[in-house]
């Protein structure tokens, strides 16, 4: 019996889920949360053999939850599940160690052949995601250009940005600036929404 945690947002999403794959004679979903830092203690209760876990959720998003659980519980596989096809987060949640990446307008079937083949050791990943990652290449942003640009996201103020990851503004200014030319837009909320759309964010 493969052990699963789910960790979905969305309770009627999770909830559909966790009933399709404990239709499976193998498959148990023996842990569900709602929010991304709440996984390490729920895999630490129930030790899954597998966590599937959203990419966008509150309080961690899926990715750093991978990271965050891969440290708590090394034996645990990850299979990252999200609505959003991003070249970019496919690339940082296989960084991150995730064993599969999917998009979740798959069948049922599919989810579950991709958890039988991450848990005996394999990897599982959308195919059309893996060629348009292939193709994109990697995000050309620095942590930092990542940090102050995602900080900067809602418009927020140089000055709000700086106080708040500890930079002096020039320093923000320098960041920003980097991250304008290395996304081919023409200020910082076009850099945003670019970076977000290619899953650099």
């Amino acid at each position: 019996m493969i052990r699963l945690l789910l960790a979905e947002d969305q309770g009627m999403v999770r909830g559909a889920l966790a009933a399709l794959l404990d239709l499976e004679d193998d498959l148990e979903v023996v842990a569900q949360v709602a929010r991304g830092d709440e996984v390490v203690d729920a895999a630490r209760a129930a030790r899954p053999d597998v966590a599937l876990l959203d990419i966008e959720m509150p309080g961690l998003d899926g990715i750093s939850a991978t990271v965050d659980l891969l440290r708590e519980l090394p034996s645990c596989r990850v299979v990252v599940l999200t609505t959003f096809g991003r070249p970019g987060y496919l690339r940082r949640a296989m960084a991150a160690g995730a064993s599969g990446f999917l998009v979740k307008d798959g069948s049922a079937d599919e989810l579950a052949a991709a958890v039988r083949r991450v848990a005996a050791g394999g990897r599982s990943v959308d195919a059309e995601l893996a060629a348009a990652a292939l193709q994109a290449g990697e995000s050309p942003l620095t942590p930092r250009e990542r940090d102050v640009l995602s900080a900067a996201e809602d418009g927020g103020s140089i000055a709000s940005v700086a106080a708040a990851l500890h930079l002096s503004e020039g320093t923000v200014r320098n960041y920003l600036s980097a991250a304008i030319g290395k996304t081919g837009t023409a200020n910082r909320v076009e850099a945003a929404r670019t970076a977000r759309d290619r899953g650099w964010l």
